[in-house]
């Protein structure tokens, strides 16, 4: 048994590894590690550390250093904020959004983020499929149904979206994350699709 199970092993590493090298991460220049601005290649690296790998998104914005700076400057002031909105609900905008603007790499890795922050191997792939049907409270789903509203259609926004929010209990200021949060993560989207941004493997089993 253990030489078989052996070889099995290697041979699923191999095929990893190989699959790492014939599809990039991005269509667009990734600089090395090395010849990154201090500062950009100390986050990459504490974040490496943290979580076992390093997510491609930052590998794959690294090219642009002001850029870069600014994208995560912003999602991080949106994301990890303290406030109404729990950290597990940023996240299932983040999802539920990205799966209405079909970006891959966006639904991946923050499924896996939602899984591990809502303490639920179920929920990332019902709210991405259709929220409505999830395993998540009434207030859940207003956040979510306004949220998909600003994605698709923020031109027919109106004060009776805002007062379907107001009474499950969002404030202006958790109205304001939601918007600001769908409207940063459709540019996010955007980006990542053109790029044709490829969500790491080790994603898809975080949180299950």
């Amino acid at each position: 048994m253990n030489g078989p199970n052996k070889e099995m092993s290697e041979s699923n590493k191999e095929q990893h590894e190989s699959r790492q090298v014939s599809q990039p991460i991005s269509r667009f220049p990734v600089p090395p590690l090395g010849e990154l601005p201090a500062d950009i290649r100390e986050r990459i690296e504490a974040v490496h550390e943290k979580a076992g790998f390093i997510p491609n998104v930052f590998l794959a914005l690294a090219h642009r250093p002001d850029e870069f700076r600014a994208f995560f400057a912003y999602h991080d002031a949106l994301m990890e904020k303290p406030g109404n909105l729990s950290l597990a609900e940023r996240e299932m905008i983040v999802v539920a959004t990205s799966a209405a603007n079909q970006c891959q790499y966006c639904v991946i890795a923050h499924g896996a983020i939602l899984r591990i922050r809502a303490k639920n191997p179920l929920v990332a792939d019902q709210v991405a499929l259709n929220y409505r049907k999830a395993d998540i409270s009434a207030r859940q789903k207003a956040m979510l149904g306004f949220a998909l509203k600003v994605t698709q259609q923020a031109y027919a926004i109106g004060e009776e979206d805002f007062a379907t929010l107001a009474a499950h209990g969002f404030s202006e200021e958790d109205m304001w994350d939601i918007v600001s949060i769908t409207a940063f993560f459709g540019m996010s989207n955007r980006l990542a699709n053109v790029a044709n941004m490829r969500a790491n493997d080790e994603f898809y089993m975080l949180g299950r």
